[in-house]
């Protein structure tokens, strides 16, 4: 008699992903192809037989919540059960992280996204102690076909349209850890969105380092660096817009981490004439004085974005302008941060958060003189967030009154255009409504930032 061959066994592999939605992508596609290569896909780390720790490494409090999140798993790690570490931090650290975390199985860095289900497979397969598969000089970035498990709610999603960035801002290192810019095709990204348009994402959130430098690396290979972008001769993200508007379906498109370096009066027409995309830029800024933004490389100028916010509500009807302030910045003055606190007054952002400088190992503003005490970065915080609180509060009781569409995340949450997942207002709704559909809402109280909102149709 033939023997019956034994059935492999069905592992499972759990995610804890830390950081951005970039990061989250990341997270996205190393499920799918861990659901790709047999594994199932577990959200109790205690059931898993892998658990993989997606770092973020961008800044000091976010490298120590990966470190303190390694540690955990790692603490509660049964013999049997594999830890990897993957994402920034690993891409980064690898072989520091090698010498300090022994715990840890395998390290994978972010070339090595896609490849995840064969790596986890390796693991119970080899005789090695660590494998530290993490190569230099990242140039990967995941296409249409790569399987994504989507981590986020049904409604909503994240589609990466580029990889890297060519920015030379003197805080920020991600350029060290994620390469150099490179763009997806236009196919590429409107055959996803399509594909979860079709599974009832009602929300499709662009991201990239810069999603204004999209396609601008495919002209430079052409004309050189630095060359204007014409959209009628490439790839641009206008012409991507306009390609995402012919999907059918009722979505709403949300442009994330733009750069007021490449915007342009097309761009702005462009978004102006899609119904699809929502009327919501989000643009961090950094500062807005001269000498800071020279110090910060931010290659812009406090004349060229107060022309270019006025060109953009001029061109976009009920946009909302979400930004982000860095306060605190090696050599900054009273006079610097009382600049700002005047232009944040005067412009009146819709949604704004200010974060203290961090002192980042290996960029150019760790080496600065004039680091700023702490307890003066705290003040400027605290002051900062005060007036925009009044701002926002003055901004959420003009909406009194008003009948507005509400995408509902919760039974009795949701988000108006103006407000991207996880980082703006919520609309708290005074009834039930079905969860991932659009309804309208009016408007009928506020709670700081919040609105309060009763439920009409769907």
């Amino acid at each position: 008699m033939r023997s019956a061959t034994a059935t492999p066994p069905i592992r499972k592999v759990g995610m804890i992903s830390l950081g951005c939605a970039k990061n989250l992508v990341d997270a996205e596609v190393m499920l799918g192809d861990a659901a790709a290569h047999g594994f199932q896909i577990t959200a109790d780390a205690d059931d898993a037989d892998v658990i993989v720790v997606n770092t973020c490494g961008f800044i000091d409090s976010a490298k120590q919540e990966s470190i303190d999140a390694i540690l955990e798993a790692s603490g509660r790690i049964r013999p049997e059960q594999r830890l990897v570490v993957s994402g920034c931090l690993s891409q980064r650290y690898s072989r520091e992280l090698r010498q300090e975390l022994p715990e840890v199985h395998a390290f994978i860095g972010l070339d090595q996204v896609a490849e995840t289900g064969s790596i986890l497979n390796r693991l119970f397969e080899t005789e090695d102690s660590v494998l530290d598969l993490v190569t230099r000089g990242s140039r990967y970035i995941p296409d249409y076909d790569t399987p994504r498990f989507q981590l986020t709610p049904a409604h909503t999603a994240y589609v990466k349209i580029a990889e890297g960035c060519n920015h030379p801002c003197s805080f920020c290192v991600i350029p060290q850890m994620r390469g150099r810019h490179r763009s997806r095709a236009i196919d590429s990204v409107v055959r996803e969105v399509r594909a979860l348009v079709e599974n009832g994402v009602r929300e499709i959130n662009l991201i990239s380092q810069d999603t204004t430098y999209y396609g601008m690396d495919f002209w430079e290979q052409k004309a050189g660096p630095r060359q204007p972008v014409d959209s009628s001769r490439g790839v641009s993200l206008v012409r991507l817009l306009d390609a995402l508007a012919e999907i059918e379906g009722d979505f709403w498109i949300r442009l994330l981490y733009t750069h007021p370096a490449h915007w342009s009066d097309e761009l702005i027409a462009g978004i102006a004439r899609n119904p699809k995309v929502v009327p919501y830029v989000d643009i961090p800024l950094q500062h807005i004085h001269s000498e800071m933004l020279q110090t910060m490389r931010r290659e812009t100028s406090r004349e060229h974005i107060e022309n270019l916010l006025l060109r953009m509500r001029a061109g976009i009807p009920g946009l909302a302008i979400r930004t982000t302030f860095i306060i605190g910045f090696p050599g900054e003055t009273e006079e610097h941060f009382e600049s700002l606190l005047e232009f944040i007054e005067r412009t009146r952002f819709e949604r704004l958060g200010v974060f203290s400088y961090s002192r980042e190992e290996g960029s150019r503003a760790a080496k600065m003189d004039g680091q700023i005490p702490t307890a003066t970065k705290n003040r400027r915080h605290r002051k900062a967030m005060r007036l925009q609180q009044q701002i926002a509060a003055e901004i959420a009781e003009a909406q009194l009154g008003r009948t507005i569409r509400v995408l509902v995340e919760q039974a009795r949450a949701g988000r108006t255009s103006h407000d991207a997942p996880e980082v703006d207002c919520k609309v708290l709704l005074t009834e039930n409504a079905p969860i991932g559909k659009f309804i309208n809402a009016q408007i009928t109280g506020t709670q700081v930032y919040d609105l309060v909102g009763e439920p009409l149709s769907a």
